[in-house]
């Protein structure tokens, strides 16, 4: 038996034990988004064959699920009808650009520690470099010749270092 035949076969027996067509589903997702099953921009599998939906008598609706378009929302627009979701195979990503430093060793930044009801903030100097976000050591600048003792802080935004405490 040929390809063609036993498809047909399968549709038909489909339709014959009351489920909708899988293959038909596929065919609309494909030419929803415009590539095939497994390409880019198209379904990232066919539809689940195990799945036993009621035939779609009205037709179906396709719609992207999100702006992403990660999913085609397929929908039997019958009363009490049935809704599937169609992921989509995306484009590989590409590799983030390199986060920029928001302090850099050396540099001096305002050091905030703050509590509950209170914020106190002193001159300080990144012994590290960090984007925001980041967790440094800093130490305060004294007026004195004696160093203080270096902290860890999390940069809030360039030259701000903050120290939560509980």
């Amino acid at each position: 038996m040929t390809t063609g035949l036993v498809l047909a076969a399968a549709a038909a027996a489909s339709a014959l034990a009351g489920f909708a067509d899988l293959e038909a589903i596929d065919r609309q997702v494909a030419g929803f988004t415009g590539a095939p099953i497994g390409a880019v921009g198209g379904a990232l599998t066919g539809v689940d064959r195990r799945l036993r939906l009621q035939p779609c008598r009205s037709g179906l609706a396709l719609s992207w699920r999100t702006t992403m378009h990660d999913s085609v929302v397929v929908q039997c627009g019958d009363a009490n009808g049935w809704r599937i979701f169609v992921p989509v195979r995306q484009a590989a990503p590409v590799a983030a650009a390199p986060v920029a430093n928001a302090v850099n060793r050396g540099d001096a930044v305002a050091i905030s520690i703050s509590g509950d009801g209170f914020s106190v903030s002193q001159p300080g100097e990144a012994l590290d470099a960090g984007a925001v976000g980041d967790w440094i050591r800093v130490r305060p600048v004294t007026g004195t010749r004696t160093r203080a003792e270096p902290m860890r802080g999390r940069i809030e935004r360039p030259g701000v270092v903050s120290i939560p405490l509980p």
